[in-house]
C-alpha cells in the first residue's frame, strides 16, 4: 500500500498537517492528548516510520527564584528568559519568585506546583522544610537543579567558588587597602550557605596573612536591604573613624556607596556584582573592586545541566565552579 500522506493522517486525527509534521518528526510543541491522536491514525494507516513516543509532548521547566528587586536574582531571571527564546518550542520554561523569608509558601511551590512539570531550578534559602521538601521530589524521580544554596546534596548544585570568593577578598583587602584601622564585612544574614562561605573565607583569609594594623572586627547582618545597610555603614564608621575595609559579601552595594560618597576619608571598599550602580561607584573611586559572579553563566550551566537530565543534550554537562571576575576602576 502507498504511504499515507500527512494529510490524510491529519483528517484522521482531527488536525492540521503541521501538527502531524510536528509529530512524527519529534519537534515537540504538541501537547500529550493531540501526540497520541495523530500517532494513533498514523499506527492505524501503517505508517512505515519509526513512530515518536506519545509522551514527547510539552517538557515545562520551573525555575523559582527570590527577590526580583536584587540585581543578582533580576540579571538571573533575565539570562533564564533569553536562553527560553532559543530553545525549541516543546520546551517551557516558567520563572515564578517567591518570598524569600516565607519558606513554607516556598515549600508548597515545591511540593505542589499549579502545572505539571519535567524539570526544577531553584535558588532559595537555606532552609530545613525547603530542604525536606526538595530531598522529596527528587527522590520521586524530578530532576533539581540548585543555584545558590545546596540544599539537597544529591541535586546539581550551580554557583562559584563562595569560600574562595571570600579568600580572594580578603587577599585583596590585606594587599591593597591604604588604611591602618578596623575592617567589617556586610553579610545578607545566617539563611543562605553562600554568605556564610564568603565570610569564612574572609576571615579564614586575614586571620592568616592579612597584616596587624587591619583587624577584621565585626559581621553586620543587613538581609541585602538598602536603608539598613547604610545605617550599619554609618554606625560603624561612627564607632570607628579610622575605618580601613569594608567588605560587602552580598546586596545593597549602592546604599554602602552612597554612605561613603560624603566621607572625606574612604574605606577599601569591597563588593559583589556588577551593576549600573557598581560601576559608577568605581569609577568615582567609591567602590574599590567588585567580584563579580556572572549570573547569565550560571543560568546557562543550570539549564544545560536539566536539559541533560530530559535526555534533550547528548553526554554529561561538566560542571566545575562558575568563575567569577575580579573588576577594579581599570578593567569596567
Amino acid at each position: 500500500m502507498p504511504k499515507p500522506t500527512f494529510q490524510q493522517i491529519a483528517l484522521r486525527a482531527g488536525v492540521g498537517t503541521a501538527t502531524v509534521e510536528r509529530v512524527l518528526n519529534g519537534r515537540g510543541g504538541v501537547r500529550p492528548e493531540t501526540a497520541k491522536r495523530v500517532i494513533a491514525a498514523a499506527r492505524a494507516l501503517d505508517w512505515p516510520g519509526r513512530l515518536p513516543e506519545a509522551h514527547r509532548g510539552l517538557l515545562r521547566i520551573e525555575v523559582i527564584l527570590v527577590r526580583p528587586e536584587a540585581t543578582f536574582f533580576s540579571r538571573l531571571s533575565q539570562a533564564f528568559e533569553r536562553i527560553a527564546a532559543t530553545l525549541d518550542p516543546s520546551v517551557s520554561v516558567h520563572r515564578t519568585f517567591m518570598e524569600e523569608h516565607a519558606p513554607e509558601s516556598i515549600v508548597a511551590r515545591i511540593l505542589r506546583p499549579p502545572a505539571p512539570r519535567s524539570g526544577l531550578i531553584i535558588v532559595a534559602p537555606d532552609h530545613p522544610s525547603i530542604r525536606a521538601a526538595l530531598v522529596q521530589v527528587q527522590g520521586g524521580g524530578l530532576p533539581v537543579v540548585q543555584i545558590v544554596t545546596r540544599a539537597d546534596p544529591r541535586a546539581d548544585y550551580v554557583g562559584i567558588d563562595n569560600y574562595a570568593a571570600g579568600r580572594m577578598a580578603g587577599l585583596l583587602m590585606a594587599r591593597m587597602a591604604e588604611g591602618r584601622g578596623p575592617v567589617v564585612a556586610l553579610c545578607h544574614s545566617q539563611i543562605y550557605q553562600v554568605h556564610r562561605d564568603r565570610i569564612r573565607g574572609f576571615s579564614d583569609y586575614l586571620q592568616a596573612h592579612g597584616p596587624a594594623h587591619l583587624p577584621f572586627v565585626q559581621v553586620l547582618f543587613a538581609r541585602d536591604e538598602a536603608q539598613l545597610a547604610g545605617d550599619l555603614v554609618l554606625q560603624a564608621l561612627r564607632r570607628w573613624p579610622d575605618l580601613a575595609g569594608i567588605y560587602n559579601s552580598g546586596g545593597a552595594n549602592g546604599a554602602v556607596a552612597a554612605v561613603l560618597r560624603a566621607q572625606a576619608a574612604r574605606p577599601f571598599y569591597i563588593g559583589h556584582e556588577l551593576t549600573e550602580r557598581s560601576a559608577c561607584a568605581l569609577r568615582q573611586g567609591i567602590m574599590s573592586v567588585v567580584l563579580d559572579q556572572v549570573p547569565e553563566a550560571q543560568a546557562r550551566r543550570a539549564m544545560d545541566l536539566m536539559l541533560a537530565r530530559l535526555g534533550l543534550l547528548p553526554g554529561p554537562v561538566a560542571n566545575p565552579p562558575i568563575r567569577f571576575v575580579t573588576i577594579t576602576p581599570e578593567n569596567i
